[in-house]
């Protein structure tokens, strides 16, 4: 159901209801961090999709193990949140939520989120080079940056921030070389 226009309309109104509980609260930073951390063990364990998408597994059985998942560093208000998606059956949108709270919050915040694809990984020094210069690209105030390795890269980097691509890649360097020798 990811990416769905249902779960879209679904996940809208739950994330902006956690943002407002956020805001009120002055924990917008930290629900971002933790939705993110939420979000990556997601994205790392399909067992764990797979069961919160059960409908045929209890509620109960759901809220015990996303409260050992989350911890108990997870703030009460998020953890509370989460136990309301499982009570309304709305669990299984709970990536679409998290995602689309995320991306209200950078809204919020003039955040953007910078997808990185380079040959390598990126040391301490490159990150915060690309994330200047998305900064002047894009005049966001902050810069989110999701790094990933491409090996048919060579070298450089790509970059792609909403629609836009900027490609700073040996392999998109050679590809416009190519095109304007035709």
């Amino acid at each position: 159901m990811k990416g769905t226009l249902i779960s879209s309309e679904i996940a809208e109104p739950y994330a902006q209801a956690l943002l407002s509980v956020a805001q009120s609260n002055g924990l917008l930073d930290r629900f971002s961090d933790e939705i993110r951390s939420l979000l990556e063990t997601l994205e790392q364990s399909a067992d764990l999709r797979d069961f919160i998408a059960n409908p045929v597994i209890k509620e109960d059985a759901k809220k015990e193990v996303l409260s050992r998942v989350l911890g108990s560093e997870t703030h009460p208000f998020l953890a509370n949140f989460i136990r309301l998606l499982i009570d309304k059956r709305r669990i299984q949108f709970l990536e679409p939520v998290g995602q689309q709270y995320l991306a209200l919050a950078r809204e919020l915040t003039n955040t953007v989120l910078a997808e990185v694809s380079s040959a390598t990984e990126l040391n301490d020094s490159q990150r915060q080079t690309v994330s200047d210069k998305v900064k002047a690209l894009t005049g966001a105030r902050v810069v989110e940056l999701k790094t990933s390795i491409d090996p048919d890269l060579i070298g450089g980097v790509v970059i792609k921030v909403g629609s836009q691509v900027f490609d700073a890649s040996v392999r998109g360097q050679l590809r416009r070389l190519s095109l304007s020798l035709r």
